[in-house]
């Protein structure tokens, strides 16, 4: 939690609040900027009018109403009625206008965080909680959505409406002024008072609830791993005590933002006593008017409010640029970094040769996970990788397509460094079938077309016929059209590597990279799989990680890994000839 609220001072206030609030307004766009100066003038003009029609409280009373001038009355009541209806109008336009103006900034600045997460490296998704990930697109941004929609407008209308009461007052009565004044220190203290205590919760209350978000997505992924382990008790515990974190923050949120309104109305109403009694007292001694006396008194009851609601928004304004502070942390990450000047691009004639020369990589720095790799992946071979867990097969397949960059040595492909190869052009040229299956909300046909997005109908069910999955795909109850959802959940694990594979089929690259591509496919559909991947394989470079010796028997080089470095290589005979690990391996799984 200490990372997601590094931007947080020991206060809970924003560090850079201003700068944060500056930079959100750096979204509208020249139109929206425009809109912006025109709601202000409508808001100007619905302050104006509102401070107007109290005013006319006192020609209404001494000028009409005293004199008992019935006529004069009437005309006078229309001419407020008019001034109420401009009020109305004026408000409802400034508040469309400074509304659309808020919503379409959130829409780009989630638009923006949405394309910097395509751009970052895989290693930020690898150190991050999807669930606080998420927490930042949608309870982030609904508090910075709030504040542009409704609570920094108020609170420029707030501080207008307090200026132009301000002003009339002065025009009715400066000595009544001063006295209602007297009033402001106390309840600038008190706001300031509740608002200091609240600002720490609200922030604290932000980073709970992505931390709970957090928690709570790993939990609903992990379902079937937690009821199988039985540790439903456990991990009720642990979400209990996120929720009573939150819970306790939000309390006292609330609690003292809940403050804010009774103490305002109760020092605004002290302060209308206050007034009531000595503008009484000018009114009998000094002559102030009865109309001036009520609308001064009006005044002073709508005195309290701006101020009460400058209160109110402001924690939520605080709020806001706490969840914009956290979202700029994402949009401001490191992005993959850019192409070289020069890189070239590997053209549709590609053959796939692959060379490693002496790759030494690993995730942490000081600690190594490829040391000293070396081999060659000629056009048209099946290369092998096996080895015990932890021994870095997986990770040499992240390497090729530059998910990550080696620490040393040189990866070759077709006589280009990967390095002065474009990014875009170097995945394009490979298929990968990762250990982990993923498979998006549309229909089966979308989800293979996923590979190369302009595949025909045709080709996508070419490569399902492939990989042994039009069969099970036809017996689906809309067959290419049955729609996913949750990660392909009505489908077995089996049925979604075969949709996975069959994405890989229809890319067509020169190179093919197979994670344990059939390792949770029955030995049944393994076999037939099995002669769809050599199909597949046909003229392409494939790299195979495969824990069922089976798979990678026919390989043309199998390579055995242990800690990072090749201990034995050779094809399926030699290796059994050696006697060695691979030998090993292979007693162990056939005897």
């Amino acid at each position: 939690m200490a990372n997601r609220n590094q931007h947080l001072s020991q206060s809970g206030k924003p560090k850079h609040g201003r700068r944060t609030l500056v930079r959100l307004f750096s979204y509208l766009d020249r139109r929206d900027r425009r809109l912006t100066v025109i709601a202000a003038i409508f808001l100007v003009v619905s302050i104006g009018t509102g401070t107007a029609g109290s005013y006319m409280i006192r020609p209404i009373i001494n000028n009409h109403v005293i004199p008992g001038d019935w006529n004069g009355l009437i005309g006078i009541l229309a001419v407020l009625l008019g001034i109420y209806l401009l009020d109305c109008v004026a408000d409802l336009f400034q508040y469309r206008l400074f509304n659309g103006i808020g919503l379409r900034t959130v829409a780009r600045l989630r638009e923006e965080l949405f394309r910097r997460m395509d751009r970052l490296p895989v290693t930020y998704f690898d150190t991050r909680q999807a669930g606080d990930l998420m927490s930042r697109y949608t309870n982030d941004m609904d508090r910075i959505s709030d504040a542009l929609t409704d609570s920094l407008s108020n609170m420029v209308s707030g501080v207008l409406t307090l200026i132009g009461i301000t002003v009339m007052m002065f025009i009715i009565s400066p000595l009544l002024t001063l006295v209602s004044l007297v009033m402001i220190p106390v309840m600038t203290f008190t706001a300031g008072w509740i608002v200091r205590r609240s600002r720490k919760y609200f922030t604290a209350q932000q980073a709970s609830l992505g931390d709970l978000d957090g928690y709570t997505e790993e939990m609903i992924s992990g379902a079937k791993v937690v009821k199988v382990f039985n540790h439903e008790e456990a991990t009720g515990k642990i979400f209990d005590v996120k929720n009573r974190l939150l819970n306790d923050k939000s309390e006292q949120a609330q609690f003292y933002s809940g403050l804010m309104m009774p103490t305002m109305q109760s020092l605004n109403t002290l302060n209308y006593v206050l007034v009531t009694i000595v503008g009484g007292v000018l009114a009998i001694f000094k002559g102030l008017d009865v109309g001036g006396l009520a609308a001064f008194l009006q005044y002073s009851r709508q005195f309290g409010r701006p101020i009460n609601d400058m209160a109110t928004l402001y924690n939520s304004i605080q709020a806001a640029i706490a969840g914009a502070e956290r979202i700029f942390d994402v949009i401001d990450e490191v992005p993959e970094p850019a192409d070289l000047p020069d890189a070239v691009e590997l053209d549709a004639g590609t053959q796939g040769e692959i060379v490693l020369n002496n790759v030494v990589f690993g995730y942490v720095k000081g600690h190594v996970v490829i040391d000293g790799i070396s081999f060659r992946a000629a056009p048209d071979h099946k290369i092998a990788l096996v080895g015990t867990t932890g021994a870095g097969k997986t990770t040499i397949l992240s390497l090729l397509p530059r998910f990550y960059d080696i620490w040393s040595g040189e990866m070759v492909i077709d006589g280009q460094p990967v390095c002065n190869v474009r990014r875009d052009s170097l995945r394009r040229s490979m298929a990968i079938v990762l250990q982990d299956t993923h498979l998006f909300t549309d229909t089966v046909r979308e989800n293979i077309r996923f590979g190369r997005l302009d595949a025909t109908d045709a080709e996508v069910e070419a490569a399902a016929c492939l990989t042994a999955a039009h069969s099970f795909i036809k017996r689906l109850p809309r067959g290419y059209d049955t729609l996913l959802e949750n990660d392909g959940a009505n489908l077995s694990a089996g049925q979604r590597q075969l949709l996975n594979i069959a994405r890989a089929a229809v890319a067509d690259p020169p190179i093919l990279l197979l994670d344990e591509a059939t390792s949770n496919i029955d030995t049944r559909s393994e076999v037939l799989i099995q002669k769809g991947l050599d199909k597949l394989m046909e003229g392409r470079t494939s790299l195979i990680i495969a824990h069922r010796l089976s798979t990678v028997m026919h390989a043309d080089t199998i390579l055995v890994l242990e800690n990072g470095r090749i201990i034995e290589r050779g094809n399926h005979g030699q290796l059994l000839a050696q006697n060695g690990k691979y030998a090993a391996m292979y007693q162990e799984q056939f005897e």
